[in-house]
């Protein structure tokens, strides 16, 4: 019995796209969405929807079979003209949902599916490589089928009348039709919203406006200015989202601040825990409210802060409450006399009572038999933190339990004996912790079996990190047989020079790509390599190009290397011409002409040639140039599929932007019969 809820699914535009290309007969031959190097849909449907149109093929509606017809003439013409690929497909769209690359099944009919309307066939068809397209649409008695037999021909010649000289006269009446009619929609709106704080040209104090209306905050450096004011903000989505994209901006003032004057008790425990975890430090009188603040997961919360004075951790653990004492058993400890720390081991409650046990052993041996007691909370966490008696510690070498050997082969203080044992114990993962132990040789970590992913995702393992700045040991780790030793090595600031040519031989190209990310001393030759494969990552954008040691001369000879990697960096040699940014916006490959359209040196015409460009990065760069005309500015800022990324641009004149970013005055209210937009989640 079929499940009722079945015919209320949410149907995706996906399937409801596959759904009318199997109607239509044709056979799905691998791709959709705008993944192609063709034109976006609705640059294609310019010449197919232009007002000077003249059809190719006429097929009258009151024909007998109107749509067979159609069908007939366009496959005529798709055969004529080229535009299937080797394998039989090519591309074709239903509206917004972009091109789906198809093949003719036994039983197609186009026209008679794709349509918009009962009797009105509109779809465009388009060749493989983007040189050939197809339009169908229905005028008020025929169909028509448009054929633009040379796309980028008719897009430079269209790049080229878009491209004229404009007069300032010219100028002004564009930017005076930005908000002339039809009005712009409320949903282009929105994407100028997104755009415009990106705008490098905004004004400081439309900043604030924007992001309270927005509720966004773009993931940047946020001004100072602007942070304080948000701080302040009486909506608390406003203050609590500067915390989550800026908390590495805040000051131990500005955190102080926020978290005093925060009156709600939930919502000042959660501000207080994010800073535990941003390891944020606070004013010493912020740090005193705080260990007396009246919400016992407050002070327990502050008891775990970075900076914390000794005074205060002290105070806390003699809390009335049982949680915070043992929450500040840790930060105290170090500075607790003997009898402090025995009333602690006979703490009424049992949770104190094991923290202050479990810090006892970090100096004092764990006997087989207090361990197996269970009094200490956590085994795997005794094992890997506790000073261990030789019985137990030989006990747990032969454990049955994997996790308890795993936690014993990462703790510091066993004997080269017990060290020797889990060498050779049957399970990997106990093997591949102890390869990773500081106090093995280098000799010793070869003999051992260990599992090691060099595709997985790793940290820099703190005890390397920490001997970064010993040359001796950088030394003997950049020749370790682990890769991951090798890769935490890499990321040191500064290494001797021998290290540095080591390293960048290194046989696993992530060393090569780490050194690149973090070492100002790597070598030009290597970040080279390097930018062969790697374009930059989010925490390190822009290197390997950006590493101050990468080549910047001589580059020259790249600009007709077959690796488009290369050629793109003939741009940064200080002898490249405007000639060159413009040959490259004819590049074949996307990356170069994406470096061309990012280029300052960019052309108005070679602006306007890329603002159709298959990829979309391209097109998002051209759309953001400042040599745009004004004229084609306003088009696209007025134009949904490209207002967001043209509202970043800096051309834009200030009078205008302001006009931009007030709220829309014409907007539905409430009471009006319209359905308001609902608040941001």
């Amino acid at each position: 019995m079929n499940d009722s809820r079945d015919a209320d699914r949410y149907i995706t535009p996906r399937e409801r796209a596959d759904a009318i290309l199997a109607e239509a007969g044709l056979e799905y031959a691998g791709g959709w969405g705008a993944g192609f190097n063709v034109l976006p849909t609705y640059a294609a449907l310019r010449p197919i929807a232009a007002g000077d149109t003249v059809p190719t093929s006429v097929v009258r509606l009151d024909v007998a079979e109107p749509f067979a017809d159609t069908d007939a003439e366009w496959f005529r013409l798709a055969t004529a003209h080229g535009l299937f690929g080797e394998d039989g497909g090519f591309l074709v769209t239903l509206g917004d949902g972009g091109w789906f690359r198809v093949r003719l099944g036994e039983q197609w009919r186009l026209a008679d599916v794709l349509r918009n309307q009962p009797r009105n066939p509109e779809f465009m068809t388009i060749s493989p490589d983007g040189k050939r397209l197809i339009g169908v649409t229905t005028e008020e008695y025929e169909i028509w089928l448009i054929m633009v037999e040379d796309v980028p021909a008719y897009r430079e010649q269209r790049a080229l009348g878009l491209a004229r000289e404009e007069s300032e006269e010219e100028r002004e009446a564009a930017w005076d039709g930005l908000f002339g009619r039809p009005r712009i929609s409320p949903r282009t709106r929105e994407r100028w919203e997104v755009g415009l704080p990106y705008n490098a040209a905004l004004p400081d104090d439309l900043k604030l406006d924007l992001v309270i209306r927005t509720q966004r905050f773009y993931g940047r450096q946020l001004p100072a200015d602007l942070i304080d004011q948000l701080l302040v903000h009486p909506d608390w989505k406003m203050r609590s989202g500067v915390v989550d994209t800026g908390s590495n901006q805040l000051t131990p003032e500005q955190w102080s601040r926020l978290v005093l004057a925060e009156e709600g008790d939930r919502r000042r425990w959660v501000l207080v825990s994010v800073a535990v975890d941003y390891r944020a430090t606070f004013t010493s009188a912020a740090y005193e409210r705080l260990a007396a603040d009246p919400v016992p997961r407050v002070r327990a919360e502050t008891a775990s802060l970075t900076g914390l004075p000794t005074a205060l951790a002290r105070a806390l653990v003699t809390d009335p409450e049982p949680h915070v004492r043992q929450r500040a058993c840790a930060a105290a400890w170090p500075d607790l006399d003997a009898d402090e720390r025995r009333a602690l081991f006979t703490d009424a409650d049992s949770g104190v009572r094991a923290a202050a046990r479990r810090l006892h052993h970090r100096e004092h041996p764990v006997p087989l038999a207090v361990f197996e007691s269970g009094d200490l909370g956590d085994a795997a966490r005794i094992v890997t933190d506790s000073v261990l008696e030789p019985e137990l510690a030989r006990h747990l070498s032969r454990h049955p339990d994997a996790a308890l050997r795993r936690a014993l082969a990462d703790n510091l203080h066993l004997t080269p004996a017990l060290i020797a044992v889990l060498a050779e114990d049957p399970k990997p993962s106990v093997r591949s912790t102890l390869a990773l132990r500081p106090d093995i040789s280098e000799a010793q970590r070869a003999t051992i079996s260990y599992d090691f992913d060099p595709s997985g995702h790793y940290h820099t393992l703190p005890w390397v990190h920490a001997l970064h700045d010993d040359p001796e040991a950088m030394r003997r780790l950049s020749a370790s047989p682990h890769p991951l030793i090798r890769r935490s090595a890499a990321r040191a600031r500064h290494l001797p020079p021998d290290v540095v040519d080591r390293l960048a031989h290194d046989k696993d190209r992530v060393v090569h790509l780490f050194l690149a990310e973090s070492c100002d001393d790597a070598p030009p030759w290597m970040l080279l390599q390097v930018w062969h494969w790697w374009n930059g990552s989010l925490s390190s954008p822009g290197r390997p190009r950006t590493h101050p040691n990468f080549p910047r001369t001589d580059l020259l000879k790249y600009a007709d290397d077959p690796n488009p990697r290369l050629r793109q960096l003939a741009l940064d040699d200080p002898d490249s011409t405007p000639e060159l940014v413009e040959r490259f916006t004819h590049d074949p490959h996307h990356e170069v002409r994406f470096r061309a359209a990012d280029d300052p040196r960019l052309s108005r015409l070679g602006a306007i040639r890329l603002l159709d460009d298959p990829n979309r990065s391209v097109r998002w760069a051209a759309t953001q140039s400042p040599r745009l005309p004004a004229r084609v500015l306003v088009t696209l800022l007025r134009e949904r599929h490209t207002a967001e990324h043209a509202a970043q641009n800096t051309a834009i004149p200030p009078c205008i932007i302001r006009r931009m970013a007030e709220p829309d005055q014409d907007a539905p209210k409430e009471g009006t019969g319209v359905t308001p937009r609902p608040e941001p989640a």
